[in-house]
């Protein structure tokens, strides 16, 4: 089973050739000013991440051999299942109800984060566990935590941002679903985070992908567009075509809601950078605009003063001109009132001026 998804990689060589063209742009245009902006986002993203790091040390449990050790055999198991050689730091955490699970990276150090109300879900299948600790297994695995700075330019890209993250979580429960000793399992998994640890026992897998249907409308077809997650009834569907070994065939998106969400763009990352994303962007288009509009307020300027120049040299040659047609006017009218007069009534002046006309 290949678990990498399909367009991720197709996807990931367009965000990394933008994000480098961008990143190329600023240094050139700003001469290195960009790298103290760069300083400065990471330093916000060291304090953002810092405090979730913080958080989930003191107040999650450090899964070990002493504490939860069912817990830390699941997690060695799964990831030796996956490939992954390095065993990350692993926390169970309770968030009052929430049924999901997460994957952090802080200073080279990758964290794993079970909440407690999940586990307790599915206390009663731990094959089912599998699937939300490889899902997060195949975050690490396939390093989308390492690559988030490289490609934060190209994180805001309409559609393209996107589609990136919502290619991961495809890419991240085929992990899950290669961690689970049995594919029905992945599916339960799956229908726990839609219908709560109770209920999703009695939920009908079938019927709930046939929901995917309703995703071809404008206002789903945009929401999900603009979503770093696919639908929950499409990754359902996903699971189990691949599980069933059957060619993936999701429901179109609405064509008007992809021009809509082509004006939308995209601003969170997910996790404690989410909020890095915003100011980084910002202090990007700072680095590259402030200094872009000084040099066009200089060349307007430049440009000014020599059009005001090559008026006034306009203005002076009329004037230049005017004068030369009025002297030569005069002059010929002088010559006319001299051929009009009698010969016996020429001046000495006159007769004086008629060898320095030759």
């Amino acid at each position: 089973m290949n678990l990498v998804y399909d367009n991720e990689r197709k996807l990931f060589k367009l965000m990394l050739a933008w994000s480098l063209l961008v990143w190329g742009a600023v240094l050139v245009l700003t001469v290195g000013l960009a790298l103290v902006y760069a300083l400065f986002a990471f330093l916000l993203y060291c304090f953002v991440q810092s405090a979730l790091i913080s958080y989930i040390k003191g107040n999650g449990v450090r899964i070990t051999e002493e504490q939860f050790p069912d817990l830390k055999r699941q997690i060695a198991g799964c990831c030796r299942k996956l490939g992954l050689d390095e065993e990350p730091q692993a926390y169970l955490l309770q968030m009052g109800g929430m049924l999901n699970a997460f994957a952090t990276r802080f200073l080279g150090r990758d964290f794993l984060v079970l909440y407690s109300d999940v586990v307790d879900g599915l206390a009663d299948n731990p094959d089912a566990l599998n699937f939300y600790i490889g899902h997060e297994i195949g975050h690490i695995k396939r390093k989308h935590l390492h690559w988030a700075t490289v490609l934060m330019p190209a994180t805001a890209l309409p559609l393209i941002g996107a589609a990136y993250a919502r290619a991961r979580e495809y890419t991240c429960d085929r992990h899950g679903l290669a961690a689970c000793d049995d594919p029905r399992n992945a599916e339960h998994g799956l229908a726990v985070l839609a219908a709560g640890g109770k209920r999703a026992r009695a939920m009908n897998h079938r019927a709930y992908v046939e929901q995917a249907r309703q995703t071809e409308g404008f206002w789903m077809s945009f929401h999900e567009l603009v979503n770093d997650y696919p639908w929950l009834v499409k990754r359902m569907a996903a699971v189990r075509a691949l599980a069933a070994g059957h060619e993936l065939r999701q429901p179109a998106r609405n064509k008007l809601a992809g021009l809509l969400a082509l004006c939308v763009p995209r601003m969170g990352v997910g996790g404690g950078a989410g909020a890095v994303v915003p100011v980084f962007v910002i202090a990007l288009f700072a680095a590259v605009a402030i200094p872009a509009y000084k040099g066009y307020q200089q060349r307007a300027q430049q440009q000014a003063i020599v059009q005001a120049m090559q008026d006034v040299d306009t203005a002076l040659a009329a004037a230049d001109a005017a004068e030369r047609t009025a002297q030569e006017e005069g002059t010929q009218e002088e010559g006319t009132q001299g051929e009009a007069a009698p010969a016996d009534a020429v001046t000495p002046r006159g007769r004086a001026s008629i060898p320095s006309a030759r």
